[in-house]
């Protein structure tokens, strides 16, 4: 499986298009982030039709400024750059997929 991890240099191209992007911001230190590491991998396996990115937020401090990521995990999902849905905190396998077929 392809490296999830994105820094900023890569971050910007990967949220413009229109295909979704799930991104998780995450730290290696949270236990809830360590929690939803193997749900968000599962997601990016499973669901070929959105892309999906974690952002290490002691490594990219300034897109978890940006995007205003006061707690962490924070999962955004994009389209056309835009976040059309925000989820604060750890959740199921099936609160994420539900949260997909919103789209």
């Amino acid at each position: 499986m392809e490296n999830l991890n994105v820094g900023r240099a890569a971050f910007e191209e990967l949220i413009a298009g229109e295909v979704p992007v799930l991104v998780d911001f995450w730290a290696s230190w949270c236990g809830p982030c360590r929690m939803m590491g193997p749900i968000v991998e599962e997601i990016a396996r499973e669901h070929t039709e959105i892309r999906v990115a974690k952002v290490n937020v002691d490594d990219e401090p300034e897109l978890a400024q940006m995007y205003k990521v006061m707690n962490i995990p924070t999962l955004l999902l994009f389209r056309g750059g835009d976040i059309i849905k925000r989820q604060i905190g750890a959740v199921s396998k099936s609160r994420l997929e539900e949260i997909l077929r919103e789209l």
